[in-house]
């Protein structure tokens, strides 16, 4: 058994349910019961679990940003933040991010209060916070363009997240590695409790693909105040594939 093989069947969660039935009894045996009733007896089978697990290289990234802005009025918070979002946008078109990767993922007016001890809230003014997400296909303008849309007038990053645009390929590999390790395991419990597999009754596939959840980037603002290109590295990501299987055994 190859390395690799004994790393996914150790590593797997494993459930192992083996039901045997009499040594002469058939598959599928018919158990008298008092009265003339009959039953079926379940066939015995094992019910085992595995997984394939590939790393891939992400080429997309998706940044989720916005303006906010404060004015002593409803009115003045949302013009100073429409202005802002208007420089934003046009920059994000001069970084070369096509219309339809920009989208607008919030909008929110708040009023904002002073409050002092023993005394009723004050209001202070509004503030306005306008957020959007960005797929950037180019990984090499993921840096650049956070340093644009800062200098642009962004003044919160929500978060980064890398991804895959076609994750079938990945997917199908992790797929090929999990049924050799559920395989591999099949014939390791088969061996063991000296019966036969009789064949595959069922299989079940869990997990896959899944967007990489945001990561803050803490050091965006200050990296664009000092006239320096943000950092950003992609690493990999794993795409895994969990599969039950149930197969049937004889003696």
């Amino acid at each position: 058994m190859s390395r690799s093989i004994k790393t996914l069947m150790m590593g797997g969660a494993l459930t192992a349910a083996v039901a045997l039935a009499a040594v002469a009894a058939p598959a599928s045996a018919q158990v008298a019961q008092p009265g003339g009733v009959q039953m079926m007896q379940p066939a015995p089978s094992l019910n085992l679990s595995a997984y394939g697990e590939v790393k891939a290289a992400p080429d997309m990234a998706t940044i989720t940003f916005g303006v906010q802005t404060e004015a002593t009025t409803a009115q003045q918070a949302m013009r100073d933040n429409a202005t802002q979002m208007t420089q934003v946008v046009a920059a994000l078109r001069r970084a070369g991010i096509a219309e339809r990767d920009i989208q607008t993922s919030g909008l929110n007016l708040s009023a904002q209060y002073d409050y002092v001890q023993n005394e009723p809230p004050k209001l202070r003014g509004y503030q306005a916070v306008n957020r959007v997400t960005v797929v950037i296909n180019d990984l090499t303008k993921v840096g650049t363009t956070a340093d644009a849309v800062v200098a642009a007038g962004v003044n919160q990053i929500d978060g980064i997240s890398f991804g895959l645009k076609d994750p079938t390929a990945a997917e199908n590999q992790a797929r090929q590695l999990a049924v050799r390790a559920l395989q591999a395991k099949a014939q390791l419990y088969a061996q063991s409790l000296g019966v036969q597999l009789s064949g595959i009754r069922n299989l079940t596939e869990g997990g896959g693909y899944a967007p990489q959840p945001p990561q803050p980037m803490y050091a965006v603002r200050a990296m664009a105040m000092r006239d320096e290109s943000t950092p950003v590295s992609a690493g990999e990501l794993t795409v895994r594939v969990d599969i039950t299987g149930v197969y049937d055994i004889g003696r």
